[in-house]
């Protein structure tokens, strides 16, 4: 029987990753014959466990380190060369720009947080805008360079209460993670706050969210089998502890009240700015997981023409993701609550960007704006220094008030960059940021939809086409109201679905003419373009029928 098939005829999505999985490396296996779907537990698994109270914490001992220097990049004197040569860095979350340094203890290997700036080759001179513009160009690659980096979150929850988890319980299971499947630990203090192994990163988001920042890969098979593995490896380790994760984008059930806070030093700034500035921006921190996916360019003109087509149909993935409506209990009025909440929660560094779509756009008139979105923080001397409100271009003058007369080094101005936040955001490669977090067939299909119209010419042209008469005022409208209405939003003569018809062949075309097999991926995506119904309305019919107008069934719903 043939594995692979067009995306109109029956096939098994899980027989296709299995495939891969052999395929792309024996590492991955175990998440497969290990389960049919991975990381389902059934109703009395969920009755069954019961956390044991005496967690064990992480431990600290005496540690022989060596540090790791990152040399300044040098100064990129034409704007029209891109450098192959410098590989795009891990991916990183919008919190967690770390540098390391790495200390062995026995076998185990720690990885210990280091300040943005501490572990750099200190600049010579100052940085010139001349170096943050190239600091983007070193993105550019040629296409057989280009890779995949999928990011998802996940809400940890107690079987017996359904609580969110402790910090003392993400130990528990971060410590169990690199004992058990060889992950480096990564340590701020004597906290454990993450994970590392290879590219791959685990971190942890202001309410504990559990995020895998997956390693750039070349397929969505491979992509889709980090995933499965990750999943698998969580699943193991946190079944002993009487602990789940649900794949939702906003809390459903707690309120800020219940949510744990991460003793991560950074936070306590954030979390003192976001109310000066936005009345959602405590539940963007604490209550919101997303999907995302990383993807590439060759040059700065590819940059623009996918920065544009991401923007275009940032909605549209919204829509097809949408997966957010309960709050406290109940329904909230909104499709995706994770979308709406980034409206309110600091518009100096959230939107749309319509400046995207100016004749002059490109790497420099980003960095002129990333020069004025206000910063957070500077990490100088073990401590994080307050800098909010105050500006980068500020910086690069020897102006904080916070810091007379000091400079920023090349970190800074990376750390920077992570804490801006777009529909689609700019480091060295493009994010693309509109989705829900979801289940996990959904984690290979946010990857699916953009990379087949990404990184296939011909659709990426199309989209061009399609979108290239579309206002500003119409982009925006699409932001604020698809959150609401989801693809049965009115668009010029029809509806939003039937955009999201034209634009998901497209992106089935793109993957065919990939070559790789990876249309399959689309399954989940398909059904919810067919039938115009989202995600999350789905789970408002359960709401309303099966579920008896209760919240507390999504937790076996949608659990990994």
């Amino acid at each position: 029987m043939q594995l692979f098939r067009s995306l109109g005829e029956q096939f098994t999505l899980s027989q296709e990753i299995a495939w891969s999985t052999v395929l792309y490396g024996l590492e991955y296996l175990m998440a497969f014959v290990s389960q049919t779907t991975p990381s389902c537990y059934t109703r009395s698994e969920i009755s069954r466990y019961k956390y044991e109270q005496n967690v064990a914490s992480a431990t600290t001992g005496n540690l022989e380190c060596c540090s790791i220097l990152r040399v300044k990049a040098s100064k990129l004197s034409s704007r029209q060369t891109c450098f192959s040569s410098l590989s795009w860095n891990t991916i990183r979350t919008p919190w967690e720009s770390h540098s390391y340094v790495r200390c062995k203890r026995g076998l185990q290997m720690v990885v210990f947080a280091s300040p943005p700036t501490e572990d750099a080759v200190i600049a010579a001179e100052p940085l010139t805008k001349e170096d943050l513009v190239g600091y983007l160009l070193s993105g550019c690659k040629p296409k057989e360079k280009w890779r995949i980096g999928t990011e998802h979150e996940k809400f940890g929850f107690e079987f017996e209460t359904l609580r969110p988890v402790k910090y003392e319980q993400i130990a528990h299971l971060l410590n169990g993670l690199s004992e058990r499947f060889d992950w480096d630990k990564i340590m701020e203090g004597d906290h454990i706050i993450g994970l590392k192994q290879g590219k791959q990163s685990v971190s942890l988001e202001p309410g504990g969210q559990f995020e895998l920042s997956g390693a750039p890969l070349e397929t969505l098979h491979q992509t889709c089998a980090e995933v499965n593995s990750h999943l698998y490896q969580v699943k193991a380790v946190a079944e002993e502890i009487g602990i789940g994760f649900l794949g939702i984008g906003f809390q459903p059930k707690w309120g800020l009240k219940d949510i744990p806070i991460m003793p991560k030093g950074r936070y306590n700034i954030m979390r003192n700015y976001m109310p000066k500035v936005g009345s959602l921006g405590l539940d963007m921190m604490f209550r919101t997981c997303t999907v995302q996916v990383n993807l590439d360019f060759s040059s700065e003109v590819d940059m623009i023409k996918k920065f544009r087509v991401g923007l275009s149909l940032q909605p549209i993935a919204t829509a097809l993701f949408a997966n957010s409506p309960f709050t406290e209990g109940k329904p909230n009025g909104y499709l995706s609550m994770r979308s709406h909440i980034w409206t309110d929660t600091d518009n100096n560094r959230a939107g749309m960007l319509p400046f995207v779509f100016d004749d002059s756009f490109g790497f420099e008139q980003y960095v002129d704006y990333a020069l004025d979105v206000p910063m957070y923080f500077v990490y100088r001397n073990k401590n994080y220094i307050d800098c909010t409100g105050m500006s980068f271009r500020d910086f690069m003058a020897g102006k904080l008030p916070s810091i007379p007369g000091e400079l920023p080094t090349l970190n800074d101005w990376e750390n920077h960059l992570t804490t801006i936040f777009p529909e689609v955001r700019l480091k060295r490669y493009l994010e693309m940021r509109g989705a829900d977090g979801g289940p996990w067939r959904r984690l290979c299909a946010l990857p699916a939809f953009w990379v087949g119209l990404l990184y296939d010419e011909v659709s990426l042209q199309n989209v061009l086409d399609m979108t290239n008469d579309w206002t500003a005022e119409e982009r925006q409208m699409l932001r604020n109201e698809v959150p609401k209405t989801g693809l049965k939003t009115p668009f010029r003569d029809g509806l939003l679905k039937h955009v999201a018809e034209d634009v998901l062949k497209l992106a089935k075309d793109g993957l065919e003419r990939r070559g790789y097999k990876e249309s399959g991926f689309l399954k989940e995506v398909a059904e919810v373009v067919r039938t115009g119904v989202t995600p999350a309305e789905k789970l408002l019919d359960l709401y309303h029928g099966k579920w008896g107008c209760s919240v507390d069934p999504v937790y076996e719903e949608l659990l990994y």
